[in-house]
């Protein structure tokens, strides 16, 4: 029998600044963000998923990604759930392969598309998640097979967009500089030179999620980072501004799919 919200391990990679997930779920997310970029594959069922990237869907043998701080959500297509594999991958990591890549110019610094079909990148993440996960793979076969997968999703023209006002920005780095500071929206709205009506409106506009809905995010975020070095649950709960333990725990499977502990211990 499964556990409630499916099944969701974390497993060791070969590959320093990566991590990997193997999940089989019908749980569905609410919105949240990832600090790394995700490359995934769909392995089973259908995956529906609302971005600034707009509503996608995908099934088994697409390519799926997400880039850092991008606010999204995702559900199951029909009652069965849905399994696929996961691979985050921090910022320089990818900065660094889209230098050799791109030769940085011409890379924009994020995933253009969500949902890719191609039968040739789900072999090229596929061969990449297996010998990640592999203790035995040496450093020239995971450099090559990264740089294989992340060549065509570099390489992709990028999609218009623009950013964020200077305004949303210095109250959005307020929260991101001390994610456990207590900050009320009075203190966000003023930084932004608008009132705290027009504030919410603008930052909820521009990020996908409301300014207290953004904070808990960036407070999950840094939990997960204390977890990772060893910290104490309950110590991680406190530091990352949280009210108690179980706030935690409750934000963080809404947002990874696994407890805690269950990712204390694969950390490990």
């Amino acid at each position: 029998m499964k556990p409630k919200h499916g099944s969701f391990k974390q497993l060791p990679v070969g590959i320093r600044g990566a991590h990997a997930v193997v999940a089989d779920s019908a749980m569905a997310f609410c919105r949240h963000t990832h600090e790394q970029f995700g490359i995934g594959l769909m392995e089973r069922g259908g995956h529906r998923s609302s971005s600034g990237r707009g509503v996608v869907e995908a099934g088994p043998g697409d390519v799926i990604t997400v880039n850092p701080a991008e606010v999204h959500d995702g559900a199951p297509i029909g009652s069965t759930g849905r399994s696929w594999h996961m691979l985050y991958l921090e910022p320089s990591l990818i900065a660094q392969a889209a230098t050799d890549i791109a030769e940085s110019a011409s890379w924009r610094g994020e995933f253009s598309t969500p949902v890719v079909h191609d039968r040739r990148l789900a072999a090229g993440f596929a061969r990449l998640f297996h010998a990640a996960t592999q203790p035995a793979a040496s450093p020239l076969q995971l450099d090559e097979a990264l740089l294989r997968l992340l060549a065509p999703l570099i390489l992709r023209r990028p999609s218009a967009c623009c950013a964020a006002p200077a305004a949303i920005r210095t109250a959005r780095s307020m929260m991101d500089d001390d994610p456990a500071a207590s900050v009320s929206l009075a203190e966000l709205a003023a930084a932004a030179g608008l009132s705290r009506y027009q504030f919410l409106r603008a930052f909820a506009r521009w990020t996908g999620l409301t300014p207290h809905a953004y904070l808990v995010q960036r407070r999950v975020h840094l939990a997960r980072r204390l977890i990772a070095r060893g910290i104490r649950l309950a110590d991680a709960a406190a530091a990352s501004g949280f009210a108690d333990q179980s706030h935690m725990t409750r934000t963080f499977v809404r947002s990874f799919g696994i407890a805690p502990a269950a990712y204390a211990k694969a950390s490990r």
